[in-house]
């Protein structure tokens, strides 16, 4: 998204490079006819000059960012990727949901994470309230009785014997107890986090899809505001020839044209990488999963968190 929104922008700048160059000509020759004094030419120089050094500031961040592809790519700086990317490459998906069933921000590997280590302190409560308990150990031997050794060997000299043991701490200082309410302490930290993250995840979700909501709206109001600049920095270029109007107003249109062509192309650029920002909030996309489908309507509220109890084990 970075490189493709690079691409446009330096794009934008060279058609307004050129743009103003060929306006810097017209003053030329209206100077050297005399219809406008020598500082609308110095002006029109100055707004070319201008423009022109935006260009190697956007070009620097362009090569950085291939560089950046390419180490991540696993490749040196001297083996760059083949593969560029531009806007008009670029394709939206054709349906996003308006709202995400709470199942999807279950695949994010943050609440996957949180939510084993949460059975994990679950599990260490059991075991410390296991060895608080008394532990239990029986044996069975089997051997063979008899009163003389003819019968040694004989199905009736078989006999089983069969021993049971008890093992209880009688004095450990209240280490077993207060290594349980560690671990219930712990529970509840891992709850606490748990919860936590479940929270953050569902905002990512929120905030990427109201930025979807927004984009939309916004790149569609640049692309008036872009059209409607290059309809009236048309105008101005032809009433300037004919000297309807003064260099300022031109220089106005010029300035008014260069903003709204480079807000539509970051406009453009924005959509795109809230949208890529959808999919890394839900975890992944939608369509891989056979349980849901991008027109389900989902509204969670809340996470359930069991209690950090002994009975809870």
């Amino acid at each position: 998204m970075q490189e493709a929104s690079l691409r446009a922008q330096i794009a934008a700048t060279e058609d307004i490079i050129k743009l103003e160059s060929d306006q810097l000509t017209v003053v030329q020759h209206q100077f050297t006819l005399g219809a406008v004094p020598k500082s609308d030419v110095l002006t029109q120089q100055a707004t070319l000059l201008a423009t022109e050094a935006t260009l190697p500031p956007l070009q620097k961040q362009l090569a950085q960012t291939r560089n950046q592809l390419t180490a991540l790519a696993g490749r040196f700086p001297s083996q760059e990727i083949d593969a560029t990317f531009d806007l008009d490459h670029l394709t939206l998906p054709g349906e996003l949901p308006v709202s995400l069933p709470s199942s999807l921000v279950a695949q994010r590997p943050d609440v996957l994470a949180a939510d084993a280590t949460l059975h994990a302190a679950s599990a260490n409560i059991g075991v410390a309230i296991a060895n608080e308990l008394p532990q239990f150990s029986i044996t069975g031997q089997a051997g063979t009785t008899a009163l003389g050794f003819s019968n040694l060997f004989s199905p009736a000299s078989a006999v089983w014997s069969i021993a049971g043991s008890v093992a209880q701490t009688v004095f450990d200082g209240g280490t077993l107890l207060h290594k349980r309410r560690a671990a219930e302490a712990e529970f509840a930290q891992a709850a606490a986090q748990y919860r936590s993250t479940v929270i953050k995840a569902f905002q990512n979700v929120a905030d990427a899809l109201r930025a979807l909501q927004f984009d939309a709206r916004q790149q569609q109001a640049q692309a008036t505001a872009e059209r409607t600049a290059l309809d009236s920095l048309n105008l101005a270029r032809q009433q300037f020839q004919f000297g309807a109007i003064t260099y300022l107003t031109l220089l106005d249109a010029q300035r008014t044209y260069q903003q709204a062509h480079i807000n539509l192309v970051q406009a453009e650029a924005n959509r795109y990488a809230d949208t890529a920002a959808l999919f890394q909030a839900v975890g992944g996309g939608w369509w891989h999963r056979s349980d849901v489908t991008p027109d389900t309507k989902g509204s969670p509220d809340r996470t359930w968190l069991p209690l950090p109890s002994a009975d809870a084990h």
